[in-house]
């Protein structure tokens, strides 16, 4: 039989003591823990509270969306001047425009109503001149039909000392396009020769066309209306 040395005695009950303590549930705490273990409890404590603080420090969803919104603003505001600018400006525009339209109906229908009076008003003594007076204020067809019947016409006149003296009772244009328009002119005649008593006063109409020729209104038609 063999005898086991003092060595093996020793080694074997260390190795009974491990044992036994291992069994020993409260000697578990007892034994040291693998290296690193300790890091990485720091890590999850690291990682944890790194979360806590984003979302402390994390903006409101509200908060950032405010910047947008300002912007949004403000090119409304923007959209709302430049919109507002044009509108003024184009009524502006159309209320000069409009004056000097009604500006230059006025200039037709006053050359048509001068036109009137120069065509009744006719005095034997300056025949010449109030001839002339009607000729510096046509143009066209009626500048050629006039200038060929001016001198008979002045022959009468003398002929029988006639006075006539119109007054324009009414006058509107009909028609206006641009630089020429035709009016409707009412007048009242009363006319006198020489050795007659003084005639009644006679109402007659007159289409006149008017029309500008080096920025002069000049009369381009006349008819008689019944």
């Amino acid at each position: 039989m063999q005898v086991a040395s003092e060595s093996d005695l020793t080694s074997r009950c260390d190795i009974a003591d491990a044992v036994k303590d291992f069994d020993d549930p409260g000697n578990v705490d007892d034994l040291d823990a693998p290296e690193g273990a300790e890091g990485i409890e720091d890590i999850e404590d690291t990682a944890v509270e790194s979360e806590a603080d984003g979302e402390v420090t994390q903006p409101p969803a509200a908060a950032s969306g405010k910047p947008g919104t300002s912007r949004r603003v403000i090119m409304f505001g923007l959209a709302v001047v430049v919109v507002l600018s044009t509108l003024v400006s184009w009524l502006g525009f159309r209320a000069v425009q409009s004056h000097q339209d009604e500006v230059q109906r006025s200039r037709l229908l006053q050359a048509a109503r001068q036109s009137a009076l120069n065509l009744t008003t006719i005095d034997w003594h300056h025949a010449d001149a109030d001839v002339h007076r009607i000729m510096d204020g046509a143009t066209a067809e009626f500048y050629e039909d006039f200038a060929r019947r001016s001198q008979p016409f002045i022959d009468v006149i003398k002929k029988f000392q006639s006075t006539s003296v119109g007054t324009v009772t009414e006058a509107a244009l009909e028609t206006e396009t641009g630089d020429a328009a035709q009016a409707l002119v009412a007048v009242t005649v009363t006319t006198s020769n020489a050795g007659k008593a003084e005639q009644f006063p006679r109402s007659w109409r007159l289409r006149i066309s008017v029309q500008t020729v080096d920025n002069q209104m000049k009369v381009s038609n006349v008819e008689f209306v019944p």
